[in-house]
């Protein structure tokens, strides 16, 4: 997933409108015999690099971002968010999500948009991986028999929606801090159980003691990547976000969106949501070590407390400096802080083939403004 700075709204079924149904060779030909009547873009320099797959350099960088979802991709742009799914029977469906023109002044604002934009794509993100999961199995014979019954749960969620999608949201968010923020800590609580006393009130202990659980944290995180990377449909979702990444690298090289083209792309994104997740583990480490010595030994109930509290600190700094980062990828300071993301979308992204790019590309195209300069970086 691609950082953005568009804003993005909760998906709903009557903000949802279908821009385009057609098979996937259809969107292959309409993409070719648009790129052909477009005029020519600037020529994008190439890699010299020896023992390197040679890239284009990008000649521009683009706010368009997007997320891998099932069977699909959905990109962000300045002014429209679109969903494009590979439906049963093999057709390509695109779905343009329709996004509120109000923004509100804590959008823009330094440290405090990070949270409030990275909660809108969350909540974005799940509505589209929902609806996503069932335009996939439309088409696929013999699914359900006819007459069959839906459940009530299933017909809750259809009259209630953007209910379900921020419910869906929610318990994502609360899953992932008590996996990678509550659980390290609460390993190191029950190990200082055996630590005595007068050592706990040190302050270089304290400090140590934070920075195993840092350390312990980003195993966790490591290993979470790891097992999911080794599961069949995980591993299909990775190829998506290895074709979203490809599809944008092509866009900001210049060059026609072909299969050909964007499949000659890297699948390593410096503005990637699994580069933002390793900087919130990153700080996590400095800001509760800094707080860990000013606070001294406290109570395990305090520790808890204090990450819970710290965490939206910690996503806004992270978000700061991926767009930092992003704006900077040139700069050797800032490309080496990019590179434990970049090395940790091995275990995110996947190589795509040709008809998932064709998914990624129809997604693109319907997100692209008009006017090229409103999507620069």
């Amino acid at each position: 997933m691609s950082e953005n700075k568009g804003n993005m709204v909760p998906v709903d079924p009557d903000m949802i409108e279908e821009t385009s149904i057609e098979p996937a060779a259809q969107v292959k030909e309409s993409a070719i015999a648009e790129e052909q009547s477009a005029p020519a873009p600037a020529p994008a320099k190439a890699s010299k690099k020896k023992g390197k797959k040679s890239c284009p350099v990008p000649v521009k960088k683009t706010t368009i971002g997007g997320q891998a979802l099932i069977e699909g991709v959905m990109m962000v742009g300045p002014s429209r968010t679109a969903m494009a799914v590979r439906k049963g029977d093999g057709t390509i469906y695109v779905e343009e999500i329709k996004q509120s023109e109000k923004t509100s002044y804590f959008d823009k604002v330094p440290f405090i948009r990070g949270c409030i934009r990275f909660y809108k794509m969350l909540v974005t993100g799940t509505g589209a991986l929902m609806k996503a999961a069932d335009i996939s199995e439309e088409g696929k014979p013999d699914e359900k028999k006819e007459g069959e019954k839906k459940s009530r749960l299933d017909e809750f969620a259809e009259r209630h929606f953007n209910v379900m999608m921020t419910i869906s949201a929610i318990v994502g968010i609360l899953l992932s801090v008590g996996l990678f923020i509550l659980a390290p800590r609460l390993l190191v609580e029950i190990a200082l159980k055996f630590v005595p006393e007068y050592l706990r009130e040190l302050t270089w202990f304290n400090a140590l003691t934070s920075v195993v659980e840092g350390l312990l944290r980003l195993i966790i995180f490591l290993l979470y990547l790891v097992f999911a990377s080794k599961l069949k449909d995980i591993k299909r979702v990775w190829r998506y976000h290895g074709a979203e990444h490809k599809t944008i690298a092509c866009y900001e090289a210049g060059l026609p969106l072909t299969v050909e083209n964007v499949l000659k792309q890297t699948r390593f994104h410096p503005r990637c949501g699994t580069s933002f997740m390793f900087n919130v583990l990153a700080i996590s480490i400095i800001i509760y070590t800094v707080i860990g010595i000013f606070t001294g030994a406290q109570p395990a109930w305090v520790n808890v407390a204090i990450r819970l509290v710290a965490i939206p600190v910690i996503c806004s700094i992270s978000y700061e400096i991926l767009r930092f980062v992003g704006r900077h990828d040139r700069n050797w300071f800032c490309r080496l802080l990019s590179k434990p993301g970049l090395w940790l979308q091995k275990f995110t992204t996947q190589e795509p083939d040709g008809p998932i790019v064709e998914v990624a590309i129809a997604s693109m195209q319907a997100v692209i403004p008009e006017n090229k300069e409103d999507d620069n970086w």
